[in-house]
């Protein structure tokens, strides 16, 4: 894989708020806006972009961003290259958002596209889910008969097994022929979510993303899986891949979460030598946050790439989304 041409850079860092059309409920957690961490790297002539939201379950926040972007600032000004950045930083989303300003550099200064300077074929629109946040059976059956009837539907539960219960059997009666896929966000634990699987089965759900708290991972041994099971929470980085063969299905790769395309990328293909299939996911975040995951998906099973539609206002040019795909411009990034 290509390493960006070194050349003396400086780095300018900005903290920048998006807030939502409205409150976004998961397990645990209510959202109403996104603070994202923008990096720039200049060489005098070209400029690299990239962003980074974090992650909130592991105290990823913005500060935190912040404080770890500007603890390499030397480093990076001093001539470090993409590939040390790896060993500079830990995974989070300071390293996303400087990895993706990396890569998109490099491909100002080479004048060779991201995916090409990822080895990657040219990039095609992927259908992506379109995401219903958790609210009352009514609501979220209302929600899905409102968005793009092409679209996958990804669902949030909260771990109420019977008001997801109510959820799902709503979603499926709405949409009788639609992909759906729920996303527990930790929400059970081992004897609830024996409870749930039936009814998932029933209204012929298609995955289930992370059903137990990180950490809980060796509770699912032995457990029988009656629909493929997503890891997110459980599968932060690289260095997690290998522990979830057997008790996971599919790997939910996120860029904020492993800190960057770079690692991403190396999730990806080692997902698919340990016989994992793959899933590229966001931490929301604008289109500038998409189009570096949206090079990830070219090697994924499921796109889930929606943050956008969620905030009140995108960047220009934005991701667009119709015909249930996710269409991502060669101007936004890379």
């Amino acid at each position: 894989m290509a390493t960006q041409t070194t050349r003396e850079l400086t780095l300018d860092l900005r903290v920048e708020h998006f807030p939502y059309h409205q409150p976004f409920r998961i397990s645990g957690h209510v959202f109403t806006e996104t603070a994202l961490l923008v990096a720039e790297l200049s060489d005098g002539t070209h400029v690299g972009r990239g962003e980074g939201a974090g992650v909130y379950y592991l105290a990823d926040d913005i500060d935190h961003m912040m404080a770890e972007a500007t603890r390499v600032r030397a480093a990076i000004e001093g001539g470090a290259t993409r590939a040390d950045l790896q060993q500079l930083l830990p995974p989070g989303g300071a390293r996303n958002a400087l990895d993706c300003a990396y890569w998109d550099l490099q491909a100002k200064q080479t004048g060779r596209p991201v995916w090409k300077l990822a080895g990657l074929n040219p990039p095609r629109a992927l259908p992506s889910t379109l995401t219903l946040g958790a609210d009352s059976a009514s609501n979220m059956a209302k929600a899905a008969l409102a968005i793009d009837p092409e679209a996958p539907i990804k669902v949030k539960l909260t771990g109420d097994l019977s008001d997801d219960i109510a959820r799902v059997v709503a979603i499926r009666t709405a949409r009788p022929q639609a992909w759906i896929g729920v996303d527990a966000n930790q929400g059970y634990d081992i004897r609830t979510l024996a409870e749930l699987l039936p009814v998932l089965v029933q209204t012929r759900v298609a995955q289930l993303e992370q059903p137990l708290k990180r950490g809980r991972e060796a509770d699912l041994d032995g457990f029988k899986r009656p629909l493929p099971f997503v890891a997110d929470e459980s599968a932060v980085s690289l260095a997690d891949t290998a522990t979830l063969v057997g008790r996971f299905d599919v790997v939910n790769i996120k860029l904020d979460k492993c800190g960057g395309l770079t690692e991403g990328l190396a999730i990806a293909r080692q997902a698919r030598l340990l016989g994992l299939d793959v899933m590229v996911g966001n931490m929301m975040g604008t289109s500038l946050s998409m189009a570096p995951s949206f090079v990830l998906g070219q090697l994924c099973d499921i796109v889930d790439l929606d943050g956008p539609t969620f905030l009140a206002r995108d960047r220009a040019p934005g991701v667009e989304y119709r015909g249930g795909m996710i269409h991502c411009p060669a101007e936004i990034w890379g």
